[in-house]
């Protein structure tokens, strides 16, 4: 069976003209990238990152890198789930490093991660974030082939880890480490049904959270949301939804609130 040790590796830029631009880019198989997207409006440039292959394999390693410069805003999205197939003996991992300079925005906004039956994976996301910069990261988690029953919630082992440092201080350090039969339970606990998703967002931005009240009013009708303080210069908002079409409403809802406060995310992901 053929692996892939693939990496991506994006720079951007501040023009000038105040435009950003990927001033460097490196990328290998799995990872492809789109036409980037100039949002005039937002300020903020728009990258798809497009894996061509069935998804996440035994025996894949995939490292990304992503850096915003100084004054530089980019949108980083993708335009399908990433679904982790089952491995009969061993595994797969991805390691994640982003950073943001003072003055700079980083978006980080994939789609769902849908580990199937028998998968093994293991993501270690680490984030620094320069005094002034910014950045919003999410990560959306999807139960595998719930239209069948042998599908969902029966993956062997998922481990996602995330550590994030503003000005060199840690500020945020999480673990969840859970089986499909655990995190079931966990969703049956919230009320959420064989269905439900998972979503964690993590906030990095100056200023108060004026937005709080309006972001704690999406918790019900079928979501539980909630908004955590970080150590400082930031906020954690974890939600679980019915369903998936509910996850990706309750997303859309959080960043259209968010991009009232924080104009760069007004950035359209262009997404149906």
């Amino acid at each position: 069976m053929s692996t892939f040790s693939g990496h991506l590796r994006l720079e951007a830029a501040a023009r000038p003209d105040g435009k950003t631009v990927l001033a460097a880019q490196s990328f290998r198989a799995p990872y492809h990238l789109s036409k980037p997207y100039w949002d005039a409006d937002a300020g903020t440039l728009l990258v798809q990152v497009v894996n061509p292959t069935a998804g996440i394999l035994e025996g894949d390693s995939l490292q990304s890198d992503i850096t915003v410069g100084e004054g530089a805003a980019l949108l980083v999205t993708t335009p399908s789930a990433s679904r982790v197939f089952k491995m009969p003996d061993g595994s797969a991992a991805c390691v994640q490093r982003f950073a943001v300079e003072a003055g700079g925005w980083l978006e980080m906004l994939p789609e769902p991660l849908v580990p199937h039956r028998g998968s093994r994976y293991r993501q270690t996301t680490q984030v620094e974030v320069a005094a002034g910069g910014g950045l919003f990261f999410v990560d959306l988690l999807m139960p595998g082939r719930v239209a069948h029953q042998n599908e969902a919630w029966v993956w062997d082992r998922l481990c996602l880890e995330t550590e994030v440092r503003l000005g060199g201080e840690l500020i945020l350090k999480e673990r969840f480490e859970q089986s499909g039969t655990g995190l079931k339970d966990l969703a049956a606990l919230a009320g959420s049904g064989p269905k439900a998703c998972f979503g964690n967002a993590v906030l990095v931005a100056g200023g108060g959270a004026a937005w709080r009240s309006e972001v704690a009013s999406l918790h019900g009708d079928g979501v539980w949301l909630g908004v955590s303080d970080l150590r400082r210069g930031g906020w954690s908002i974890k939600f679980v939804a019915a369903d998936s079409i509910r996850l990706r409403q309750t997303l859309r809802r959080l960043r259209a609130i968010l991009a009232e406060h924080y104009p760069r995310m007004r950035c359209d992901p262009r997404k149906l």
